[in-house]
């Protein structure tokens, strides 16, 4: 049985959901070993322009299963230690893989993400949020640390590093509303509106040049990891000098406004 399904809701638009909603969606082996490769399939999928990720049910996702954590493939004959290590590395390579999908990826939360599933919010590159959801950095609750999946790297960059280390440090859940306030989620719709509001964000996407959202993607995580202005304001120009010259987008979009049409981008 399989925990995650994708599905193809609109033209160009992929729905990747976590369907183990018994469980909340957790974070268990057997659904994030087939969610990586879900997300490295659709990656590759070039009918494929926006990605929307959501889970089945009233949850995203609640985080790490306490009870059937599912079995981590190829550690046969290792250490407990080493076993620890290779199943945080499969863990780590599923948030990985959602930064270097070609394709942005829009978190539809429906409902609690904890945990991890604050982290695998993080992660996607626009968050929209249900009037119902929450999230919640857990691991401080549950005697560990709160920070896992590039959680205390992330969160300071999405809201702030105040807000970020209270969160983190008390374990308190923060609604839909604050969240949206302090910059966390970019809009939060009523429950039943949530999907049908990412597709409609994702057709706004999809109107636009392949590589031009592919590179801005780029640019909005490399950012992050720049350590200069100077150096993300030369990578960031590299960027935007490939797509003018390597295409016709500009002259595109200077006459579809003079013949007031919607443009047409080739690449």
């Amino acid at each position: 049985m399989s925990f995650v399904r994708v599905e193809r809701p609109r033209d160009a638009v992929a729905l990747v959901t976590l369907d183990r909603p018994e469980r909340m969606n957790a974070m268990a082996f057997d659904v994030m070993v087939p969610l990586r490769d879900a997300l490295l399939e659709v990656s590759h999928d070039n009918d494929i322009r926006v990605v929307v990720l959501t889970g089945a049910g009233g949850a995203f996702c609640s985080g790490a299963d306490l009870e059937d954590p599912g079995r981590v493939p190829g550690i046969d004959g290792l250490t407990r230690p080493t076993s620890a290590v290779r199943s945080m590395e499969l863990l780590d390579d599923v948030i990985l893989t959602i930064r270097r999908m070609h394709q942005p990826v829009i978190a539809a939360v429906n409902g609690p993400a904890i945990g991890g599933g604050f982290c695998l919010a993080l992660a996607c590159d626009i968050r929209l949020a249900a009037d119902a959801a929450h999230f919640r950095a857990a691991g401080i609750s549950n005697g560990l640390t709160a920070s896992e999946l590039g959680l205390s790297y992330l969160l300071p960059r999405a809201i702030g590093s105040a807000r970020a280390a209270e969160l983190m440090l008390t374990g308190r859940d923060l609604k839909a509303e604050e969240a949206e306030r302090v910059g966390l989620v970019s809009r939060v719709v009523v429950g039943d509106e949530l999907l049908y509001t990412c597709y409609e964000m994702a057709g706004r996407i999809i109107g636009f040049s392949r590589p031009g959202i592919a590179l801005t993607k780029r640019m909005l995580w490399s950012r992050l990891d720049a350590g200069t202005l100077t150096a993300h304001m030369d990578h960031e120009g590299l960027g935007q000098l490939f797509v003018r010259l390597t295409t016709r987008n500009f002259e595109e979009a200077v006459a579809a406004r003079k013949e007031k049409r919607a443009p047409e981008f080739k690449d």
